[in-house]
């Protein structure tokens, strides 16, 4: 008999062992991306070139805007210049250093921007519904008509070429699928029994949506948001090639790939070195995407 109470306690305390290491949802999407070691690589990469981009001013051996028709078009490994010079005999490696910053920028902030606007649209269209959900979605749906880079093009082109104006129509461009993955998170969630007690309750609509909506809402569309950004980055350097971005002589990836197109002849790895920074960049976020796609699918 002593020996099955023995027996009893030890189970029960391993049941109440086990119980204290229960991982709340973000714990366990931590507890996850801690031993993913593609996403924490790719990561790493991420935060190199940001790091280069922000500290550019130190890191870059010379000056990027600096021209030199003496050297123009050098291979790489020339001299001083590790990754050769452009078509005006600029250092390569201090314009792709330099032009990480532009090309991150254009990158994350239309995101940010659509996340947020778009987010804050889809919520407010999921959970009240009825004429409003209408309006909002069928309004959405206009913008869905045009393909993504047809549509960045024509708004960009409407408005002038500069980045502030390739800033506001790469934001329109991320702001309809944005707000269609929060409404439909929203609308799922909005009837549910929790939802339905905070009603009883007399709690707000506001407190409702700030205290049970976005804590549901949140996972899925920092989830499509991240997997937007490579995107984001791409047709940034896709309006700068065209000459609707960012204008020169700043540097930016897209528009040094689009003054070295000329000279791939003459010296087809320097001009091929801005859409490696690019590929790279792009490819790196689109992991790191995936691998918070799978720590956040968490089955309860």
């Amino acid at each position: 008999m002593a020996d099955i109470m023995v027996g009893a306690g030890f189970q029960g305390t391993d049941e109440a062992t086990a119980a204290l290491k229960v991982r709340g949802y973000w714990q366990t999407v931590g507890y996850r991306l801690r031993y993913d070691y593609v996403t924490l690589f790719f990561t790493g990469m991420i935060v190199l070139i940001a790091l280069g981009s922000i500290f550019a001013p130190l890191l870059a051996p010379f000056d990027p805007l600096k021209t030199s028709m003496a050297y123009r078009l050098k291979p790489i490994g020339f001299r001083q210049f590790l990754l050769g010079t452009d078509e005006l005999g600029r250092d390569m490696l201090s314009r792709l250093i330099w032009g990480g910053r532009m090309s991150l920028l254009m990158g994350l902030t239309p995101v940010a921007l659509a996340t947020v606007l778009g987010g804050t649209l889809g919520v407010v269209a999921g959970f009240v519904g009825g004429r409003l959900n209408m309006l909002i979605m069928r309004t959405m749906d206009v913008f869905y008509a045009f393909p993504s880079v047809l549509l960045a093009v024509a708004v960009s082109g409407t408005m002038g070429g500069g980045m502030s104006n390739g800033l506001i129509a790469l934001t329109l461009v991320f702001i309809p699928p944005l707000c269609r993955i929060a409404e439909t998170a929203t609308a799922q969630v909005r009837n549910l029994d929790f939802v339905e007690a905070a009603r009883a309750s007399g709690a707000g609509t506001g407190s409702i949506i700030r205290h049970h909506i976005l804590g549901n809402v949140l996972a899925p569309v920092l989830i499509y948001a991240s997997s937007l950004i490579s995107v984001s980055i791409l047709l940034a350097a896709g309006l700068s090639f065209l000459g609707l971005g960012v204008e020169p002589p700043t540097p930016d990836w897209g528009l040094m790939l689009s003054t070295l197109r000329q000279a791939i002849y003459v010296e087809p790895y320097v001009c091929a070195l801005p859409g490696v920074a690019i590929f790279i960049t792009s490819l790196s976020f689109n992991l790191v995407s995936d691998g918070l796609r799978q720590a956040m699918d968490v089955r309860v």
